[in-house]
């Protein structure tokens, strides 16, 4: 039985050679257009570098606000009654909550209408032309609170910290110091209205319960009835008389219900009191949060500073520089691959895989593969003119046939029956569309080019 052969395919040795990167072709086509690489970097570079001293500055003004979250009427270390008031359950658990979802409360307020309006009026921010140039609908009215937030100003809340920072860019360093200064003086504002209004209401509300509770006593106070406690230790002989005499018993009898009437009152009255107590505690420290509802809980770690003309932000020499040498390079290289495939010579992009850089220095390959394929035809396109003693060499191989390059029939007919091809050629010399119209012919001719030579 013929035993049957099995080939298998891996598709990594066809990746393998699809890979391939021919390094030296690579490295003299990047040294034959060194100038052009050089003028194309040199001008980006110094547009890159000169745009830092032409181009609008901007400058950035920020702050830094520490935002006390214990100074605040609400919270258990001012107000022992912070629990009570933010219920058992919710109470504790916005207090152990920690400053997270507070500080975001704190960013949306710093960022709502009733503080950028005033900062967009005090500052008087207005709708302008579209680039300076094209008219505009709203030109000249207030922007809105919206269109404030979506370019120049950032607020961010530094992780882990009570510290919110505010940051306004703008290319007047005097409009950036004034816009951030009446974001921190409206956010201070709002949080003082805020907290006046809601310690009134506090206030109002506990000295009206404290004043009907202090009623309630002085009702329960003035309908105090019957006898102390004290009186039954005085009624000694009245109760042994009680065993002998109806009289005396009845006289007991009234005597304990006085005492048990005076102890119900007493008890009344008592707790009537607790709770007016309670309340004026809770009356005092509501007058005390009304004093200080005009404090701010906010700390401005960093004052915003007026900026000096040099101290812009941007643009910046050492950034221009380094994105000087990246356009530079991005440039030079989208340069060289433009004029690889523009250029009206033969360039190193052009040519195959199978090349002889230096027929001169490497005329040893070429006669490696002529005497490898001394038993096939062989024909020599050649483009440009080639030394006389290498025609002579050549002329050693009765194989090998030079043919001047053209598109005419005298060349179809001298290669038709040729089975290997190889090209001599200039690089910076040879015409790129007669090269790439020979080597279109020759692909529709079925002929492969085993070798292109370089003279």
């Amino acid at each position: 039985m013929e035993q049957q052969k099995l080939n298998y395919y891996c598709p990594t040795d066809e990746l393998d050679e699809d890979l391939t990167i021919d390094l030296k072709k690579i490295a003299l086509m990047i040294w034959s257009k060194k100038g052009l690489i050089v003028k194309v970097f040199s001008i980006i570079f110094a547009l890159t570098i000169l745009s830092t001293f032409i181009a609008t500055k901007k400058y950035v003004v920020e702050s830094d606000l520490y935002i006390n979250k214990a100074n605040n009427s609400n919270m258990m270390e001012i107000n022992p009654y912070a629990i009570e008031e933010l219920g058992a359950g919710g109470g504790m658990a916005a207090l152990m909550a920690g400053s997270g979802g507070a500080l975001t409360n704190e960013l949306e307020l710093m960022q709502s209408p009733l503080v950028i309006d005033k900062v967009i009026r005090e500052n008087n921010l207005v709708c302008k032309k579209l680039f300076g140039i094209f008219p505009n609908k709203k030109e000249g009215e207030y922007i809105s609170t919206k269109s404030f937030l979506k370019k120049n100003v950032s607020f961010e809340n530094k992780k882990g910290t009570n510290v919110i920072t505010i940051e306004y860019k703008s290319k007047d360093p005097e409009l950036a110091y004034n816009v951030v200064n009446s974001i921190i003086n409206n956010y201070v504002e709002l949080h003082k209205q805020l907290n006046s209004e809601k310690s009134k209401s506090d206030k109002k509300v506990i000295e009206t319960e404290y004043n009907k509770a202090k009623k309630a006593l002085n009702q329960k106070m003035n309908a105090v009835s019957g006898l102390p406690e004290q009186a039954a230790a005085a009624t000694g002989g009245l109760s042994a008389m009680s065993a002998f005499s109806k009289s005396a018993q009845q006289a007991m009898s009234n005597l304990k219900g006085q005492i048990v009437a005076g102890q119900k009152s007493r008890i009344a009255v008592t707790e009537e009191a607790e709770k007016v107590a309670a309340l004026s505690s809770k009356l005092e420290w509501a007058k005390m949060v009304d004093e200080m509802s005009d404090s701010s809980k906010v700390l401005v770690l960093k004052e915003p500073q007026k900026l000096r003309d040099f101290e812009y932000s941007s643009p910046k020499l050492l950034m221009n520089i380094l994105l000087g040498i990246v356009f530079g390079f991005l440039a030079s290289l989208f340069a060289v691959i433009f004029a690889e495939n523009t250029d009206k010579k033969l360039t190193y992009s052009m040519l195959g895989d199978n090349i002889i850089y230096n027929l001169e220095n490497d005329f040893s390959d070429l006669k490696l593969f002529l005497l490898a394929n001394q038993d096939k035809k062989v024909s020599i396109a050649v483009f440009e003119n080639i030394p006389q003693d290498t025609v002579e060499q050549l002329r050693e191989f009765k194989n090998v046939n030079l043919v001047k390059a053209d598109i005419t029939e005298e060349f179809v007919q001298n290669i038709k029956n040729s089975e290997e091809i190889v090209i001599f050629a200039t690089v910076g010399k040879t015409s790129s569309k007669l090269y790439k119209q020979i080597k279109t012919m020759l692909s529709e001719m079925n002929k492969k080019i085993s070798q292109e030579v370089l003279i």
